[in-house]
């Protein structure tokens, strides 16, 4: 039987021991896992991008898959670690929100627990390192006997939020720049299905971010003339402003929460 996979997706970064640690712990417990790195460089804190960041990437993966996501300021709080079941793949991660986009997209089959059977931690356990302590336990544990209700009650006030959706008034539709990527392409919120056929059919967009105006949707970077800021729909799902081998968010100055108005 191949072996089981973990993956890992944290705002720890990669400039000191946390993620080693990590690695560390769950191959003393069970070393024949395979451990994936999804990434460490989740903006610090941010619940959003933790969740958009799992959210891109956990499909693609193997029944069975274990994902941890640590984005936790919250950590060594009353906030509960959990355990949750979806789609014939697991998450472990802290009851903050940081799995909503699992939440909303996996509402079939969806079984959360609180993983508070405390014999699958690390002893003892640190106030500020649950990452170690608690996630990594829990998700190498889970791959030696996947005995989910073991390893916790079900529970159904978990936290979760709502994704920012564009919304339109009077033929204008408002939404923002959710993250920028690290070759600076600005990710919005808006999905193709909440583009006009027209504008799927012939390219011409009406679109202005920030004071930017961008006016043809595109296939891919390279359809861009050098410098001009063009709209496509990227691997995610999600319209994307881009610059052709330029960094949109640095070209155009804007970021996350910069406003996208489209006209129909």
């Amino acid at each position: 039987m191949a072996n089981a996979i973990i993956t890992l997706t944290t705002d720890y970064g990669t400039n000191d021991h946390l993620v080693g640690t990590l690695k560390g712990v769950i191959l003393k417990i069970n070393p024949d896992v395979t451990i994936v790195d999804i990434t460490h460089d989740v903006t610090p804190f941010d619940l959003l991008d933790g969740a958009l960041a799992i959210g891109s990437a956990y499909s693609y993966f193997p029944a069975k898959t274990v994902h941890v996501v640590v984005v936790d300021p919250g950590v060594g709080t009353e906030r509960r670690p959990l355990l949750v079941s979806a789609q014939n793949q697991y998450f472990v991660a802290p009851d903050n929100g940081v799995l909503s986009v699992i939440y909303e997209r996996e509402k079939e089959n969806l079984v959360v627990r609180h993983a508070n059977v405390q014999h699958y931690y690390l002893q003892p356990v640190s106030k500020t390192f649950h990452g170690r302590d608690i996630f990594a336990p829990v998700a190498s544990w889970l791959t030696k006997g996947w005995q989910t209700p073991s390893m916790g009650d079900e529970i159904s006030d978990y936290k979760k939020f709502a994704l920012p959706r564009p919304k339109e008034t009077d033929g204008v539709v408002k939404g923002a720049v959710l993250r920028a990527d690290a070759f600076g392409n600005l990710i919005t919120n808006f999905r193709s299905e909440d583009l006009p056929e027209a504008v799927l059919k012939d390219g011409n967009i009406k679109l202005q971010v920030g004071t930017h105006q961008v006016a043809r949707l595109v296939d891919t970077f390279a359809s861009g003339n050098n410098g001009e800021a063009i709209a496509y729909v990227g691997s995610s799902g999600y319209l994307e402003i881009g610059v052709n081998k330029a960094n949109a968010a640095r070209t155009l100055g804007l970021g996350r929460g910069a406003t996208v108005t489209l006209t129909k």
